[in-house]
Order: structure tokens, then C-alpha cells, then sequence
């Protein structure tokens, strides 16, 4: 599971190639994370981990149905909170427990297709940067497994002054447009020729893409992000870009 046969990573590795022709100099490349990368939600996993462990103060109660019922309502503030409530902490017991809830998480669902693609940009001389909703922190022990240094994790944090860690939200948020703003910040305006993205939230990234466009689908019926992924596949082929559903195996996801 979580694979592209043969055929489908010479396909999006000659189509890399192809578009590297047309690139400009130093190019750049940016995935999302969660449901492009890997199954799992890490910002809410690692979430999951905190309260299970009892490692943040004044939590409300029911803490995971307190932040469903926030995003639904507010997801920008949402995702902002969960960054928010490790205020107090120095950054770096945030980034070990988020190290542990990576190594401690049941199925992080790790799409090792997308492993041999970042090679193959990365051989290739093209930057690659992880940009998501989710925080910044939860992000990089993930990242770091397809050899993405923390530095190009491009997600929602709030500022650390003397290594710990504020309530101040620091840069956008990295939630649909916001998504482009982090990513444009972080190159110096350079926009990406190539990016990846699975949900409509991933969508502005995607258009801000110069050359190539690839869209996963990997949520099973049922899924929150089922319907979403599914939207996000009818776009992929009108539009005649790069697409593939780790579902179905015998589906003719060429592009």
C-alpha cells in the first residue's frame, strides 16, 4: 500500500525531468504534508499525544472534542491553538515529544512512492520544502524520515523568544493561501515549478506551481477527507495534471 507501480514513478520522474528542462535555476519543489507525504495528521497526532500523556496544563475538558468542534468553526484559529498551547515550553521538549509521537504513532502510513520521487528531485538539484496546516514543530521529525531538514518544513508556529516557546503567532497561516505566502517567504519569492498536494486547502499551492502539478488520493470511503480528495482528483484531470489514488491500483491514473 501507499506505493506507485514502476510504471506510474517513471511517468511522474520523466515528467519532472521534462519540466526541469523549462525550470529556472535553483529550482524548487513543495509538498504538503498530511495525506500527500504520509496518511497520518501529525500536528493532530502529536496533539494526541500531549493530552494522552497529561504533558500540557489547562487543557479544556474533552480536549480532542474541543479542537474538532474549534475547526469546524475556525479552523484557521484552530491550527493556530494547537501551536498556541505549547506556550511555556522551551522548543525543544516541543520538538523531543514531537519526535516521539512520530515513533510512537500506530501507522504514520508513510507513502514511500513520494520517498523516491523527493530522491529524484533532490538528485536532480531541485530544493524541496514541506509546507502545512499543520504546526511546524509536529511536522519536521516526519519530514526529516524522506531526508527534508526542519529548516524547509514550512508550517504554523508561534515565535520563540530564548528558546521557549510564546502564544505570538509567527509568519502566515499556512492553510490555503497562506499556504503560498509561507512558501514564498521562505525561497525569496521564488514560486515552485513542481508541487503536491491531496485536499481543496492544498489547492492555491498547486496553481502557484510554474510547471507541474501532482495531486494523491489516499483516504478511504468514510474518511474525513474522502469527498475532498475526490473533488481534488476531478480537478487534477480536467486540468491534465499528474494524479494518482493509492485506492485503486488498477485505475488509469495516467496523466
Amino acid at each position: 500500500m501507499y506505493r506507485f507501480s514502476d510504471q506510474k514513478l517513471k511517468e511522474i520522474k520523466i515528467a519532472i525531468d521534462h519540466a526541469l528542462k523549462k525550470a529556472e535555476r535553483r529550482p524548487v519543489a513543495a509538498f504538503d504534508a498530511d495525506g500527500t507525504l504520509w496518511a497520518s495528521d501529525m500536528g493532530e497526532s502529536l496533539f494526541h499525544y500531549q493530552y494522552r500523556n497529561d504533558l500540557l496544563p489547562n487543557l479544556p475538558q474533552n480536549p480532542w472534542e474541543y479542537y474538532v468542534n474549534f475547526h469546524t468553526k475556525e479552523p484557521e484559529k484552530a491550527y493556530l491553538w494547537l501551536a498556541q498551547i505549547n506556550a511555556g515550553f522551551p522548543i525543544e521538549v516541543v520538538r523531543k515529544w514531537a519526535r516521539e509521537a512520530v515513533k510512537t504513532h500506530p501507522e504514520p502510513g508513510i507513502f514511500n512512492g513520494q520517498k523516491d520521487v523527493i530522491r529524484h528531485l533532490r538528485a536532480s538539484g531541485v530544493t524541496v520544502y514541506v509546507v502545512t496546516a499543520s504546526i511546524k514543530w509536529a511536522v519536521e521529525p516526519a519530514a526529516e524520515l524522506y531526508g527534508i531538514p526542519k529548516e524547509n518544513v514550512i508550517g504554523i508556529q508561534t515565535k520563540v523568544t530564548n528558546g521557549v516557546v510564546t502564544e505570538e503567532q509567527e509568519g502566515p497561516i499556512t492553510y490555503r493561501q497562506g499556504k503560498v505566502e509561507g512558501l514564498l517567504k521562505a525561497t525569496g519569492g521564488k514560486p515552485p515549478f513542481f508541487a503536491a498536494g491531496n485536499t481543496p486547502g492544498d489547492l492555491p499551492l498547486l496553481e502557484s506551481a510554474t510547471h507541474l502539478r501532482m495531486v494523491l488520493h489516499s483516504a478511504p470511503e468514510g474518511h474525513v477527507n474522502y469527498n475532498s480528495e475526490q473533488e481534488m482528483l476531478k480537478i487534477a484531470r480536467e486540468r491534465g495534471w499528474l494524479w494518482h489514488s493509492f485506492l485503486d491500483a488498477s485505475a488509469d491514473d495516467r496523466f
